[in-house]
This record gives C-alpha cells, sequence and structure tokens, in this order.
C-alpha cells in the first residue's frame, strides 16, 4: 500500500494507534528503567493540516477533528486525555492547525532517562523531522530505512527481533483492506509471539469506520501489539466502544480487540 503520510495525518487510523502508543508509554512510566523507542517509518513528525496535502485528504476532518469535539464518559477522557493533550500542545492558538506524527508524539513522553531513534529515508520528511528534533539530546533521526536500520538496535525483522529482546513490546500497524492478508499477518505475529524462547502474548486491534469498497479510502486499519502491558486490553474496552460514533461513517464504526490464534 502507497501510504503517504501527509495525507492521512490526524485520520482514523492515526488516531487509533497512537491511543495504543500513548497509552503504552504511560505504562512503561510506572517502571524507573529508561526505554527506548525505535519508530522504523517516522515520517515528518508535525503535519500541517492547512496544507495542500491535508485539504485534499481531508481524514483529520473526520478523524482528530472529531475526537477532539466528542464527548466521553468520564473514565475514557481520563484515558484520553494525555493524547489530546499532546495534540492540543502543538496547537496553542486553540484552533486545530497541526497534528503530530508518531515519533514527537513519542518525544513528548519520553522521561530525562528515556531516548527516541526515529528512522526515516523520503528525503523532505526526513529534514522536516530532524528540524523538529534539533538540539535534541534524547532523540536522534536515522537516515535510513527503518526495516535496514534495525540491527543496529535489534535484528532486522520481527521474528528475529523477538527473539533476541522477547520482553520488548512491539507495535505493528497495517492497513486492512485485504481481509485474508490482515488474518494471516496476525496470525503469523500470534505465532512467533506464542513460540519463540521467552513466549510472548499479543493482542489485535481493528477498528473499521465503514464498510471496505475495492478502490476506496482505506476504512479499516488494525494494530498488533506484542507483549501488551496488562492495563492495556481494559483500557481499550473502554475507549474503543465510544470511539465508534465520531469516527463512524453514518454509524458504521466498529471495533475487534482479540488475542489472535497462531
Amino acid at each position: 500500500m502507497n501510504y503517504r503520510h501527509a495525507f492521512h495525518a490526524g485520520g482514523f487510523a492515526d488516531v487509533i494507534k497512537h491511543i495504543v502508543l500513548v497509552r503504552i508509554l504511560l505504562y512503561l512510566h510506572e517502571k524507573p528503567a529508561a526505554f527506548r523507542v525505535l519508530d522504523t517509518h517516522a515520517g515528518a513528525g508535525r503535519y500541517d493540516l492547512t496544507s495542500e496535502e491535508a485539504r485534499r485528504g481531508g481524514e483529520w476532518l473526520t478523524g482528530i477533528a472529531r475526537i477532539m469535539q466528542a464527548r466521553f464518559s468520564e473514565k475514557t477522557l481520563s484515558l484520553l486525555k494525555p493524547y489530546l493533550d499532546v495534540v492540543r500542545a502543538f496547537n496553542p492558538q486553540g484552533a486545530l492547525t497541526a497534528y503530530p506524527g508518531s515519533p514527537l508524539i513519542a518525544r513528548a513522553l519520553l522521561r530525562p532517562q528515556d531516548r527516541l531513534t526515529a528512522c526515516e529515508v523520503e528525503p523532505d520528511a526526513r529534514k522536516h523531522l530532524i528540524d523538529g528534533l534539533r538540539r535534541d539530546t534524547q532523540a536522534r533521526v536515522v537516515d535510513l530505512d527503518g526495516w535496514m536500520a534495525l540491527p543496529a538496535f535489534v535484528p532486522p525483522n520481527f521474528e528475529a527481533a523477538f527473539a533476541k529482546w522477547p520482553t520488548g513490546s512491539y507495535l505493528l500497524w497495517y492497513p486492512a483492506k485485504s481481509r485474508r492478508a490482515a488474518d494471516g499477518l496476525a496470525q503469523h505475529v500470534a505465532a512467533i509471539a506464542g513460540t519463540t524462547t521467552g513466549g510472548g502474548k499479543c493482542l489485535r486491534l481493528e477498528f473499521s469506520v465503514g464498510p471496505q469498497t475495492a478502490g476506496a479510502a482505506l476504512a479499516s486499519a488494525g494494530v498488533l501489539i506484542v507483549n501488551p502491558p496488562w492495563t492495556l486490553q481494559g483500557e481499550l474496552k473502554a475507549i474503543l466502544p465510544e470511539l465508534e460514533k465520531p469516527l463512524g461513517q453514518g454509524g458504521a464504526g466498529r471495533f475487534k480487540l482479540e488475542a489472535p490464534r497462531a
């Protein structure tokens, strides 16, 4: 799939994966040990929602814009607030004109002992990301494809990485345009997490804003989380039902949350 961040920034898929990212990082805050975030496909970091690309895509209007205006229960609002606060920090004037990508969301949640490594090969996106993280001693941008850069930190694919570092938490985002492909990926990751030495757990979240039709814009996306925090599934069970209405198209929003079988 040809996925250009600038066209999709702030859309439903960003909202879902970034909520998951924030909840995991906040869980890691509960432990004094330092953590490192490795973003394999970082993008530009900050996206101008008034740009031509964002206007053409317009996905933020039915994504983060709706979430910022929606009303949530007290419990769900408390869980979403750290994510929404990061977004608001990039819009100090109040109007929603910018959206932070995953590296800047992660950077906002680093403690002094934590680190971020962001990989990006597209020249313009990399330049913007470098500008956004300039003189930041806790973050660096790697000018390599994420899969090629991983050997510097863990082996170059998920299976090898998990074998070497079975206690790490892994987030794998995917577009769900093909049911067979999405199910196959989930089964493969679950098999690795369940059989590799050290054992692991896998949680699958899939969110659809409407029926996926051939040639149409992405309407369903998922996140696979390996070694999720023990709190995450319960938090998502509280959050996701309240996202169906604001993110769904004509009331067609729905989600699936499960532990995939190998």
